[in-house]
């Protein structure tokens, strides 16, 4: 099992493109680790951010009684892509791994992928 800084080092260092990654609490809207970011990206604001969309995507399937969970949550940019992935452990709900990538440099597919698999290795 991948202890936080170990799964978040793994999104910059094995998944191409990667611009930052951040662990965030959806109850509270806090980073519980970040890598990466800077001048253009900053974590902290993203990790609040991104849990009104992981909120407001919830509520709404709750008020179209949708029984799914959610895998993930893109969003695509002009020059990003950012990858929100529920987690969904023993422990872990509650949380999502937010991934932001350089859209020139990142296979979409590859980085969901290796996403999938930080996730499944992942304790919180």
């Amino acid at each position: 099992m991948a202890t936080v800084e170990t799964a978040l080092k793994e999104c910059t260092a094995a998944i191409d493109g990667a611009i930052g990654a951040a662990l965030v609490d959806y109850d509270s809207g806090m980073a519980l680790g970040t890598i990466g970011g800077g001048k253009e990206l900053d974590l902290q604001v993203a990790a609040a951010g991104n849990t009104d969309v992981v909120r407001a995507k919830v509520r709404t399937m709750d008020m179209l009684g949708l029984k799914e969970e959610i895998e993930d949550i893109l969003i695509t940019l002009g020059s990003q892509y950012h990858l929100i992935r529920l987690l969904k452990g023993r422990g872990s709900k509650g949380f999502f791994l937010y991934l932001a990538l350089d859209r020139s440099r990142a296979n979409l597919a590859m980085a969901r992928h290796q996403l999938k698999k930080i996730e499944a290795e992942l304790e919180v």
